[in-house]
């Protein structure tokens, strides 16, 4: 790579750094030597970055909650692998982190086997109840009733993360239920204290919460709220995780646990039942990979429309020299934003559950597809979305979610996204179980060519059906070099995960940033309907108003400003000969990259 042939500290100026490190975090001189030329590897410690990642010698955990990411690194340091460091994470984050992290959602697993140099995706996405209908949100009137899709018992699918975790650790990890989710139990009985982040997540999101009695009860102690430092105790969730501990997938999938989601769906008009919970199941699929700049790019297939995307946008930017355009000028950026334009309009025709429709993933991947496309772009005039459709024939082939990223001292890696859609779900709780319920089936297309909550279009290929899991944007991702994982990454953040996650691969592979540069950088999003780009703070105003002037569409305030959006929080992982690296992503401000 070449960054790697930029200055690290010298061995002697090393030697002294490390005296004065923490233990867990302390490198031997000959180490960072060694490492200047190893693959995967950016300037380390170089006095030229304004940021600078966390480096250990043996394992890395990044999350958006520094509790759980001290879980996942324990683990670590206690002889587990990548496997069992992430599911102890994200039983954790399911107690320190409701808005997201969860038992009652679902999500996508991307694992790499160093040993055997093998890539695979474990696909945990919730599943429509068997009870579901094309129509089941579509009014008189003949309109989506956003209410009953998003915020009602209506809108939830059958929980998938008890049965991806649990599948995970028997399948690839090495410890057992006892040693993973013992954190997450005593997180939950003996409480954790609230961060000034936590107590005010609460706060904003109390009216959407007060919907319900139960999540009155488990989130505001029956109505005050938690301070900052008030120690969150959350005796039923603990309760549900003992179960799960002592019978595995029967402790939530059947029993007392099932018992009370059934009767919460029958207290609330939801559709889940007995049935539907026993006949969840994971599916294990094969990475969709790309190459970009001698890379390889291993991310979630569908019903994951991410790394599919993610994919076609890098190769039609492979058509360019985007190093002679400049890092974020209005050149590069408008380059990004039309295959974004693009890659979009396919999502909204092509993009599904392949188990009950045909996705064509080998020709959306197709380099000589996206190269046609990227003929099409105007390099000096915005193209307008209304005049850009989905492929009309493919060839036959032969806001708000959490990601964390682990890797261990033998090179696995884990990426792990997973969401209950909105924050805090719909709102409701598992009266007696102590875990909110997912509000995924407002991911499906309700009606097609309708907008979601995150204004997504979806089309036929996404409706509505028993037993079918609906199209998500999570697109956890691992990036490798000759075999070994250098970049392990993925986001919260609806729609604006897919640009995010490309964003941040390519200030790794094309723009040579360290891990902790490329997370800090802004970034931009479009997602060719609503035909208008959000722009972070840090893009400067003359590049917006040079994109503006060749017509893009750049919303402002009253006042004629640019308006300003956070896009994503992108905590990464990642590899340097034998050194863990890490990053988390400031824009949460609980996120932590710990090391062992």
């Amino acid at each position: 790579m070449r960054y790697l042939k930029r200055k690290v500290i010298g061995a002697v100026r090393a030697g002294l750094a490390a005296a004065l490190l923490p233990s867990a975090l302390c490198l031997a001189a000959p180490a960072l030597a060694k490492d200047k030329t190893a693959a995967g590897a950016n300037a380390l410690i170089s006095f030229d970055a304004r940021f600078h990642p966390v480096i250990a010698p043996n394992g890395m955990v990044s999350t958006q909650d520094s509790l759980a990411s001290a879980v996942g690194r324990d683990i670590l340091a206690r002889g587990g692998n990548a496997v069992d460091a992430a599911v102890a994470t994200g039983f954790a984050l399911a107690v320190t982190h409701p808005q997201a992290g969860n038992i009652g959602g679902g999500g996508f697993m991307v694992v790499h086997l160093a040993k055997d140099n093998k890539t695979l995706t474990i696909d945990f996405r919730e599943m429509a109840p068997a009870a579901a209908s094309r129509d089941m949100y579509v009014n008189a009137q003949g309109e989506v009733d956003n209410r009953l899709a998003r915020y009602s018992h209506l809108s939830a699918g059958v929980p998938g993360t008890v049965m991806g975790m649990l599948d995970a650790l028997e399948t690839y990890g090495t410890m057992n239920r006892r040693q993973v989710m013992g954190p997450a139990i005593r997180l939950a009985s003996r409480g954790f204290p609230a961060s000034y982040a936590f107590a005010e997540s609460l706060s904003e999101y109390r009216e959407q919460l007060s919907i319900d009695p139960s999540s009155v009860e488990y989130f505001f102690k029956g109505g005050a709220g938690y301070r900052p430092g008030e120690t969150v105790v959350q005796s039923d969730l603990a309760q549900t995780l003992r179960r799960i501990l002592k019978d595995g997938r029967a402790g939530f999938y059947a029993g007392k646990t099932a018992d009370l989601i059934a009767a919460e769906m029958e207290a609330g008009g939801g559709l889940i039942t007995r049935e539907d919970l026993a006949g969840y199941e994971t599916v294990t699929r094969q990475a969709v990979t790309g190459s970009y700049n001698g890379y390889t790019i291993a991310s979630m297939p569908p019903p994951s429309s991410g790394g599919v995307h993610i994919i076609q946008m890098l190769n039609m930017l492979s058509a360019y020299d985007l190093q002679a355009d400049g890092h974020n000028s209005a050149d590069y950026l408008h380059k990004l934003i039309e295959v974004m334009r693009r890659a979009f309009a396919d999502r909204s025709k092509y993009l599904g559950d392949p188990d009950f429709v045909y996705v064509p993933t080998e020709s959306l991947i197709d380099p000589a597809y996206n190269a046609a496309q990227a003929r099409s772009i105007d390099l000096k005039v915005a193209s307008q979305s209304g005049d850009i459709r989905p492929a009309a024939k493919m060839p036959y082939e032969s806001p708000q979610t959490t990601h964390y990223s682990v890797i261990d001292k033998d090179g696995n890696a884990v990426a792990v996204t997973y969401t209950l859609n909105f924050s805090y779900g719909s709102g409701y709780s598992v009266d007696g179980a102590g875990f909110l319920l997912n509000n995924e089936m407002d991911d499906f297309s309700a009606k097609p060519g309708s907008p979601n909550g995150y204004g997504l279009i979806g089309g036929e290929a996404n409706k509505i059906a028993p037993r079918k899991r609906p199209l998500s944007s999570m697109s956890p991702t691992i990036v490798l070099k000759d075999g070994k994982a250098v970049l392990v990454t993925g986001s919260p953040g609806g729609s604006t995960i897919i640009t995010s996650v490309l964003q941040m691969i390519l200030n790794v592979t094309e723009w040579d940033m360290n891990l902790a540069q490329a997370t800090n950088m802004p970034r931009l999003h479009h997602q060719w309907l609503p035909d208008t780009i959000s722009a972070e703070p840090g893009i400067s105003k003359d590049t917006l108003a040079e994109l503006e002037r060749r017509g893009f569409n750049l919303p402002k305030d009253s006042t004629g400003r640019y308006i300003r959006t956070v896009l994503g929080r992108v905590n990464s992982a990642g590899q340097s000969g034998p050194l863990k690296l890490g990053a988390a992503d400031p824009r949460g401000p609980d996120s932590a990259a710990l090391g062992h």
